[in-house]
């Protein structure tokens, strides 16, 4: 079992940044793919961004390419999603999940099994 634990949101005004933490516990996460969604008020939750397991490629969605930095510290178990030039349309809880299939390009929330509670991130203009 891997517990996830997100941590960072907050109020922030536009063109503004905040460092969104992703603790895992219960198992080491090294082999595993880490993936950031996100889900605003009426919408679906929708794929941000995804790192691999051994080869640490990442993927970005086309929305947040070029202001969002996904890292991860594999001694400490923990995903990083550095948020910078935010945007009120970035409003929304963002969930930390883990894929057991640790590499590619993988954006469907199906394909995530472990989920963390969300935190929420609040873009005011």
């Amino acid at each position: 079992q891997v517990q996830l634990v997100e941590s960072g949101g907050g109020l922030v005004q536009a063109g503004g940044s905040l460092r969104l933490s992703c603790a895992a516990s219960g198992v080491p996460i090294r082999r595993f793919a880490m993936g950031w969604f996100r889900q605003a008020p009426g919408k679906e939750r929708e794929f941000v961004a995804r790192i691999d397991g051994s080869t640490i490629t990442t993927y970005y969605a086309n929305s947040v390419e070029d202001r969002f930095t996904i890292s991860r510290d594999n001694n400490k178990n923990t995903v990083f999603l550095q948020m910078d030039s935010l945007k009120p349309e970035d409003t929304a809880v963002y969930y930390c999940a883990a894929d057991y299939d640790g590499s590619g390009d993988r954006r469907s929330r199906s394909q995530y099994y472990w989920w963390g509670q969300g935190t929420q991130v609040s873009v005011s203009s």
